[in-house]
């Protein structure tokens, strides 16, 4: 489940530059449309699997969808002005660098017990791959400190959120929770969104890719997200962090034409080869 949420992700972000090129939406506005449809999209799904039969009325219940869509319109709306402030891929270095350092710490002081060396072996592999893989981004110009600060926050509200969903809430579904947090999310960043321009031509390209946008990067990826982090803990949603960036760039690659360098084809290696530690199975001794 982690694996397809990491390629699904990968798919968003030539989904979003389709979608701001044919209709000069700016980041927000994109932001906003992703964050409805994909919670619209959910919370149908939760709706027909039974997940609303049981809604709890309780303080529990209501600030988990708060914490949820706060965050989401947090990282949605830090990353975005990230990328303004700097660059594509430096911003997406930064975050994507950051992200597995702060769930790994978050894991740690949250289990009260240090990272296993598996895990900083394979976050110091994915970090050196990574920098590869973006082909050491530049552009950050005058605005660099605020750009990289704007990425830090949204590094940390993507591990805020994966460390707070862990563990399901007793008697709120997990879809049903997911749907309307993103909902949420979506309707505080809808005032700005509409602030700079929401308004989407009708024709086929522009409503397909909106509404690709909402299911597939979005609603089946952060569905199979939540699912994989619920069966196999915090930690193992870095995999995911990790393939996101490596499926965008062979995107890249495949539709827009992009080349791959040595040093990228190397920094995809490493990355791989980070998942690889990082999911290994532990060996075991047995004594007579």
């Amino acid at each position: 489940m982690l694996v397809l949420a990491g390629l699904l992700w990968g798919t968003g972000g030539l989904a979003g530059s389709l979608l701001a090129s044919r209709t000069g939406m700016q980041p927000v506005a994109v932001a906003a449309f992703r964050l409805l449809l994909g919670g619209i999209f959910i919370t149908l799904y939760a709706t027909v699997a039974g997940g609303f039969r049981t809604v709890p009325r309780t303080r529990a219940a209501a600030a988990r969808l708060a914490v949820t869509g706060v965050l989401m319109a947090t990282y949605q709306t830090a990353y975005f002005a990230a990328v303004e402030a700097t660059s594509v891929s430096l911003a997406t270095l930064t975050t994507m660098v950051a992200i597995p350092v702060l769930v790994t710490i978050g894991t740690a002081v949250l289990d009260r017990r240090p990272p296993t060396l598996r895990a900083v072996t394979s976050i110091v592999v994915a970090v050196g791959g990574l920098m590869l893989l973006l082909d050491s981004p530049t552009g950050a110009g005058g605005n660099g400190i605020a750009g990289a600060g704007l990425a830090l926050v949204a590094a940390l509200g993507f591990a805020v959120l994966t460390l707070d969903r862990r563990a399901p809430l007793p008697g709120l579904d997990r879809n049903a929770a997911t749907g309307l947090g993103f909902l949420t999310g979506g309707l505080l960043l809808l005032p700005a969104g509409l602030l700079s321009g929401m308004v989407l031509p009708l024709r086929v390209d522009t409503v397909g890719a909106v509404m690709f946008l909402g299911l597939v990067p979005t609603a089946v990826a952060y569905t199979s997200y939540f699912t994989g982090l619920h069966l196999a803990g915090a930690a193992a949603g870095i995999v995911a962090v990790l393939l996101e960036p490596l499926t965008a760039t062979l995107l890249a690659v495949l539709l827009a034409h992009d080349h791959l360098s040595g040093t990228q084809i190397l920094g995809a290696v490493l990355v791989l080869v980070s998942i690889g530690v990082q999911q290994a199975p532990s060996r075991t001794t047995s004594r007579p």
